[in-house]
């Protein structure tokens, strides 16, 4: 069966059903470019055509992939967060680990390939480590002169802009760009956003591709809801929505939930009282008062306070209709339970900082200051910002 013939069999695929999950629906814009070509992937689990993956649609066109680079989480998205990642094989090609001590593809596991193709599911949120492995797969790309094409996927938070602006002081791999906390970008987006800015090192250039999720000249950014967890403790939209505020706690004493069936849903530690805190989700959650204790399971094998019953929040939503259209990080949350907790000396920890990008959060809110002042604080980096993000964006919001 020639390539050709292929192509068009897999155009006959339901549309709808791709457009659901706001990713690739369309072979024929990048598959020329697959043709005879050796070929890497950086993917995990979650990088489908329809439910099919991508790696068993591009062997079924007749495509020559011969190696898998995966980012934190693993191919499989089976290793919780911090975890070490063995390098393994499917269907007997070699897979790569791009976390923990090699993050960047090195030269000789690209020589022998004549493109990078790169499909990951993120989630719009600076400390979500996958735009770093982008970063690094771009690097790795311009030093090599390999060729990467991204597809483009939506994510919940692709509307949203929130937060400081990352201090360069503060440059991690949760953190390696100067953008907000929540960059209201796509990751395609995102990728021209680096290449454009010249954040690579010695300001190289990667031969980039990014292949929109929409061929519409018109689409309107909809904060796609996902059909699949994009990490084992992001099991679901709730999750995902809660994150840019919940995950400012894994910087504190304070548990958001590994280790329980609520990871990004619940918050609590064993001193703590959940009736002296207040929130600002009121327009679109309620919170109760919530007991639980984490234990090891396969995403989380060493939570905190494990074994230990603790004591805070758990959120609900209250309109489903609406929380989606609005999102920022709620600062009341993250004050009134700094001021809940009976040590306030021990309440942070170094990591914090790794997430605000700067020291200057944690130090306003250990001085007094209210959500208010402090988000105004942020006014000027943010708008300086949104003169770079519009450069690169390939889609319509509202």
């Amino acid at each position: 069966m020639n390539v050709n013939f292929k192509l068009f069999f897999w155009s006959l695929v339901p549309l709808f059903i791709f457009t659901q999950n706001k990713s690739i629906d369309h072979t024929d814009l990048y598959l020329p470019y697959l043709e005879n070509k050796k070929i890497g992937l950086v993917v995990n689990q979650n990088s489908k055509i329809d439910n099919i993956h991508l790696i068993d649609s591009l062997i079924n066109l007749g495509i020559n992939v011969k190696s898998i680079f995966a980012p934190e989480h693993g191919f499989k998205i089976n290793y919780g967060a911090g975890e070490k990642i063995k390098n393994d094989s499917f269907k007997n090609i070699p897979i790569y680990s791009l976390y923990g001590d090699k993050k960047k593809p090195s030269p000789t596991l690209l020589k022998d390939l004549d493109l990078i193709l790169f499909d990951i599911q993120d989630v719009g949120v600076r400390f979500y480590t996958y735009i770093s492995t982008l970063h690094y797969v771009m690097e790795a790309c311009a030093e090599t002169k390999t060729p990467l094409i991204v597809l483009d996927r939506d994510n919940l938070n692709s509307n949203y802009i929130d937060g400081p602006v990352l201090d360069l002081n503060y440059r991690s791999f949760v953190g390696m760009h100067e953008v907000p906390v929540l960059y209201g970008m796509t990751i395609g987006e995102y990728a021209l956003m680096i290449n454009g800015e010249d954040w690579l090192s010695d300001s190289l250039k990667c031969d980039l591709k990014v292949i929109p999720f929409s061929k519409k000249n018109d689409y309107y950014i909809t904060n796609s809801q996902l059909n699949d967890p994009p990490s084992p403790n992001l099991k679901t939209n709730f999750s995902i929505f809660l994150y840019p505020t919940l995950c400012y706690f894994e910087g504190t004493v304070i548990s958001i939930g590994r280790g329980t069936d609520y990871p990004f849903q619940i918050l609590g530690a064993p001193e703590l009282d959940g009736a002296k805190i207040s929130h600002g989700f009121s327009k679109y959650l309620s919170a109760n008062e919530f007991s639980f204790t984490p234990k090891s399971r396969m995403e989380s094998k060493n939570p905190k306070f494990k074994n230990k019953e603790c004591f805070g929040l758990k959120f609900f939503l209250r309109d489903d209709s609406t929380y989606l259209k609005y999102n920022q990080i709620d600062l009341d949350l993250i004050i009134s339970t700094y001021l809940a907790y009976p040590k306030e000396n021990i309440f942070f920890n170094s990591f914090f900082n790794k997430l605000a990008g700067n020291s200057t959060l944690m130090n306003k809110i250990k001085l007094g200051w209210d959500s208010k002042r402090i988000r105004n604080s942020w006014v000027s980096d943010l708008n300086d910002f949104l003169k770079i993000r519009e450069k690169y964006l390939l889609y319509k919001r509202k």
